[in-house]
């Protein structure tokens, strides 16, 4: 199948297209454009500055890729916006390319979902599997990884890091880094019990669940710190890899004030 291009489009002559590329009405695709085979535009999407997107990609109207970061410091260099393969990006969504002060790219995997009206601003990092929930909107220099779902409505602090296989309740305030495999929520949002839907949807060992929910009983509700609870669940035979996994992300988040050694990276 060639390239169908709308004739109300306009897609600049350097702009690089895949085969099976769908470009609806109204679309704008500027010189720096690249989108993978079997991408579809469906109407009314800017794709501004250098925007790189995969193959099997469904994206929606008002879409804007590419915008400038909102960053008052930024000085208008070459900075990118990568974005895997199938992927759905849904109305009125806004990705931002990433800033000077940055890693100068920003990222989104593969098999996201980013629903209507979110925001993912500048030098953000989003892993693969992750669902981004209505108006939710995420600072520059966040972090989300693999298989994270945050629900609608959602504040997120610029660098916080929102650790795998957890869930954002919606309506919450993230001003520091969410755990992996926990649920968390509240203003400020604060993990409430382990993310056992979403591990049992993806084939999690019951002997594994358990071993988190003790971790979280430990950590979250005796408060014991980190270094006693590791000590507390290797001797209840309860310190198995994502256990490990979780007390050695919450051992980085002490390193600053809101998530991801933010103030370590200013002090370097």
């Amino acid at each position: 199948m060639a390239v169908l291009i709308a004739p109300s489009a306009t897609v600049d002559p350097q702009a690089e297209l895949g085969v099976d590329v769908v470009i609806g009405p109204y679309c704008v695709v500027g010189p720096h454009g690249k989108i993978g085979d079997g991408t579809r535009l469906e109407c009314h999407v800017t794709i501004m500055g250098d925007v790189t997107l995969g193959c099997h990609n469904q994206i929606y109207p008002n879409v804007v890729l590419g915008g400038a970061p909102q960053d008052l410091s930024f000085r208008g260099s070459h900075t990118q916006v990568w974005i895997g393969d199938h992927n759905v990006i849904r109305e009125n969504v806004t990705i931002n390319s990433g800033s000077e002060k940055g890693s100068g790219v920003t990222t989104v995997g593969n098999h996201c979902y980013l629903m209507a009206n979110s925001h993912v601003a500048h030098d953000c990092h989003i892993g693969n599997h992750v669902i981004i929930t209505n108006s939710t909107q995420l600072g520059g220099h966040v972090h989300v990884h693999e298989h994270a779902t945050i629900s609608g409505l959602v504040g997120v602090h610029h660098f916080v890091t929102i650790g795998r296989f957890s869930f954002v309740g919606g309506l919450s305030r993230v001003q520091k880094d969410v755990p992996p495999f926990m649920l968390c929520e509240g203003s400020p949002a604060r993990p409430r019990c382990v993310n056992v839907v979403a591990l049992k949807r993806n084939h999690f060992p019951t002997r594994v669940i358990k071993s988190l929910t003790e971790s979280h009983r430990l950590l979250f509700r005796s408060r014991v710190g980190v270094d006693q609870a590791r000590e507390l669940l290797r001797g209840e035979n309860h310190l198995v890899p994502q256990v490990t996994e979780l007390l050695d992300f919450l051992e980085r988040l002490d390193d600053g004030q809101h998530g991801r050694a933010r103030d370590v990276r200013r002090a370097a």
